[in-house]
């Protein structure tokens, strides 16, 4: 099936014909739709914490001595942030006519990057934004800021462009916003703050220019030393496109196609991290420093709650190392079930020789925290309590797309979900002894996607990995803690910027 020119495709990229031939046979199979035991809520799965237990939990985190990192996916073109401004260029139209085009004209002096724009408008048109927009040049405008001769917003990535007024009339990327994210709720007791992100190869350079200009200054604002790490999604974690026949898909040379696979495949580049506790963040979830309250008080809080967590977790796996009573095992249990809202109805036909293996395996994986917020019609997974492989049931992080449609009870239990996942992850990546675990043990295969795409006007299709917070962590401790709503401030599009919380 495979060719000497296949063969050394996959040998680049480091994939073997047998990881080829599994993707081949999950195209034909598809995936499993995952089946719901209900709803998380904070009357079940959520945990909702009192004044006083935020406070015990921000202590706890004060006083925590082990490693600590923070991880931000920051890869990919903000393109679709755009989607709106390149409509309306391709439209005809010389004049906004939408809603979203009239916002965006009208308010365009609030954006942060508007004063960039100007330059780059006088440069090229040797008119200043409002003058174009006067003589009806607007098209003009938009091109300034998305292409690549102007601003070229529509090819760097979101973690480049300005996002936000600072004080002293600077402006901020998301990426200097993270920065000083990490200074206010990451840094150890050295003041040490380390911060990886996931870049893609050709907007690296970007990052490390402006990592080079900004890091020394904010390294005397907020009394820190930072260490910036980067790396890039493993070629290895590409899959293969096929046609809609689920034959590979051949480029007019014969080459194959392969594609990124998703955030999922971002689990590789987590699995190389070392600290103890890593933050998981998305780069467009961020404020500016005047309005972080909320968001540097509730890291520390579920950063606590994860310390003290997995203090618990450590102390039962110890008692699980001997011979445990029969009491002991029931106690460790409890825990279990209420604490980390695990089930199985099988434990009360099981021994204690079972019994002490089943708590041992439910105890000894990855821990993560996961700030949910009450669902206010704004996008995202949510949380959900689903079953395992082993019949017991546990917290899961899902997405729509993973749920059968054609099932009205599952549907009905999605649509009614009272919270939803901002990506607010707090992560413990080590086992009880120290030793870190191999994240790619705890990732569950059977969770990924098959979308349709295009290429050169054809249709094909792709397959992606089980999502980084879905599929991928399937496997780990899920513990669920309600966060405010103003902890969650994503930008999906362009007039996002203008909402109060980015001003």
């Amino acid at each position: 099936m495979w060719n000497e020119h296949d063969l050394k495709q996959m040998e680049s990229k480091g994939i073997t014909t047998a990881q080829i031939d599994k993707q081949l046979e999950r195209f034909d199979q598809g995936f499993a739709w995952l089946r719901l035991e209900g709803v998380a809520t904070v009357d079940n799965g959520i945990v909702r914490l009192s004044p006083k237990q935020e406070n015990s939990c921000i202590q706890s985190w004060r006083q925590f001595d082990g490693s600590i990192e923070k991880f931000v996916p920051a890869s990919g073109a903000a393109s679709r942030m755009f989607k709106d401004l390149y409509a309306f260029v391709n439209s005809g139209r010389t004049a906004p006519a939408t809603d979203f085009e009239r916002t965006f004209f009208d308010h365009i002096q609030h954006f942060a990057f508007y004063s960039a724009l100007n330059k780059a408008c006088l440069r090229l048109h040797e008119q200043t934004v409002p003058k174009l927009i006067e003589a009806g040049r607007h098209v003009d405008v938009v091109r300034v800021l998305l292409d690549s001769e102007g601003m070229n917003y529509g090819g760097l990535p979101k973690g480049l462009l300005l996002f936000h007024k600072a004080a002293g009339g600077s402006v901020h990327t998301p990426v200097e916003e993270h920065l000083e994210e990490g200074a206010q709720y990451a840094a150890d007791h050295q003041r040490h703050v380390n911060l990886h992100f996931t870049v893609s190869p050709e907007h690296r350079s970007h990052f490390e220019g402006l990592l080079a200009q900004r890091v020394p200054l904010m390294e005397k604002v907020w009394g820190v030393t930072y260490h910036v790490t980067m790396s890039e999604q493993k070629p290895s974690t590409d899959t293969i496109a096929v046609l809609a026949d689920n034959t590979p898909y051949r480029g007019k040379d014969g080459s194959l196609l392969f594609r990124p696979a998703g955030h999922g495949a971002l689990i590789e580049n987590l699995n190389d991290r070392e600290a103890d506790v890593i933050f998981v963040k998305n780069i467009d979830n961020v404020v500016p420093s005047a309005l972080r309250h909320a968001t540097t008080r509730y890291k520390k809080v579920i950063a606590g709650y994860l310390v003290q967590i997995q203090a618990h977790v450590a102390h039962f796996l110890q008692q699980l190392e001997g011979e445990c009573s029969h009491e002991q095992l029931l106690k460790i249990l409890e825990f279990v079930e209420k604490y980390l809202f695990t089930t199985c109805d099988k434990t009360g036909q099981m021994d204690d020789t079972r019994l002490a293996d089943y708590l041992r395996g439910k105890l000894n994986r990855p821990i993560r925290v996961c700030g949910m917020v009450k669902n206010e019609g704004e996008p995202g997974g949510g949380p959900y309590l689903a079953f395992n492989a082993d019949g017991s049931c546990s917290p899961q992080i899902l997405e729509a797309a993973q749920i059968n449609p054609d099932d009205p009870a599952a549907v009905a239990l999605m649509r009614s979900g009272t919270h939803f996942n901002p990506v607010d992850l707090v992560c413990y990546i080590k086992d009880y002894k120290g030793q870190k675990f191999d994240l790619r043990q705890f990732v569950d295969p059977d969770t990924g996607l098959i979308s349709e795409k295009s290429k050169d006007g054809v249709a094909i299709k792709a397959l992606e990995l089980p999502g980084l917070w879905n599929g991928s962590m399937s496997d780990w401790i899920t513990i669920f803690v309600e966060v405010p709503i103003e902890t969650f401030n994503p930008v999906k599009t362009v007039n996002d910027l203008l909402r109060p919380q980015h001003q």
